[in-house]
């Protein structure tokens, strides 16, 4: 009376159920894989992120928190994609004369150029808020 399966195929068909083993597959290959004896070499797709949907104001923000006492002024709330932010911060340091990076969807800008920084997001058409002291 008592039978035994052999797999999980066996027991889904068992109950009436089809098991599609391509798509399963599919739904529980490793991520970090890159190459396998039976399949070869594995492509992997590339996500892209979409940026977070801005509200329609640039926040500027002073920061030292972690910096070992430097400043930095982080832009955040802008909602372009990665090249839109880095042609802006391109801009930005240009004017400045200073350095600074794209941190995620963060523009980082060294020292305290506020006012400098101010300007030039409203000729691109944003308005800016200033958050914290």
């Amino acid at each position: 009376m008592t039978k035994t399966f052999s797999s999980l195929s066996d027991l889904a068909s068992a109950f009436g159920k089809s098991i599609d083993d391509t798509a399963n597959k599919q739904a529980n290959a490793d991520q970090s894989l890159v190459y396998s004896t039976s399949e070869g070499r594995i492509n992997q797709t590339k996500s892209t992120v979409a940026p977070t949907p801005s509200d329609g104001f640039a926040r500027v923000r002073r920061e030292t928190k972690g910096r070992k006492g430097k400043g930095v002024v982080t832009i955040t709330g802008l909602g372009l994609d990665s090249n839109g932010l880095k042609e802006l911060a391109k801009k930005l340091k240009k004017n400045c004369g200073t350095g600074g990076s794209v941190v995620g969807e963060v523009i980082e800008v060294q020292g305290d150029k506020r006012e400098e920084i101010k300007a030039v997001l409203e000729k691109n058409g944003f308005k800016v808020k200033f958050i914290g002291g």
